[in-house]
């Protein structure tokens, strides 16, 4: 029908690197997670009208583990803060994150101590979407922006960033050393 007709042999050769970001590009997965007036925009985007599985990207899961895009959509305050990082912080890698907003993005018009002033604050931010609120198909422009970035990306992007992370050696004592009390 598709492809088998067009392959006979039934062989296609392709890098893994582009392999694997095809289909971090079309199986997206959202972290079910809104805050404010751009959430019900974020659900709208999940409608036949907007048809928001042309990205693969229907399925929104309830559980960080299972998601790796965040959009956060609405204003952050300063308790919802420490949620959103430790949401943040158990998704597996790679992980993503759409602004979905002006308040997300940068505060919108709640300009006092009670709103963080962008979600980029605490947690890192791949794509931004600008209104308040915005629509359906700026989320889905947002998607688009997202799809590109991902094609893009290379395992050694991720191997530096592993680096990065990963502690630094610290000198152990021996367990007699620690037993006798003595310093090394």
């Amino acid at each position: 029908m598709g492809l088998e007709n067009k392959l006979p042999e039934g062989v296609i050769t392709t890098q893994l690197e582009a392999l694997v970001n095809w289909s971090r590009q079309n199986s997206t997965w959202p972290l079910l997670f809104g805050l404010a007036c751009c959430a019900i925009e974020m659900i709208a985007a999940g409608t036949s009208r907007h048809d928001i599985a042309r990205y693969g990207s229907e399925l929104f899961r309830a559980s960080p583990r299972q998601a790796d895009l965040m959009i956060v959509s609405g204003r952050v305050s300063n308790k919802m803060a420490p949620v959103i990082k430790r949401l943040h912080d158990q998704m597996s890698e790679p992980k993503w994150v759409i602004a979905m907003g002006i308040c997300a993005s940068a505060g919108g018009p709640f300009n006092n101590y009670a709103i963080i002033q962008g979600v980029d604050k605490i947690i890192p931010v791949d794509v931004y979407v600008p209104g308040c609120p915005p629509r359906p198909e700026s989320l889905l422009y947002a998607l688009e922006k997202l799809r590109e970035k991902q094609g893009k990306e290379t395992f050694r992007l991720y191997r530096e960033m592993d680096m990065k992370a990963a502690p630094a050696p610290v000198e152990i004592e021996s367990l007699e050393v620690l037993r006798a009390g003595k310093p090394a």
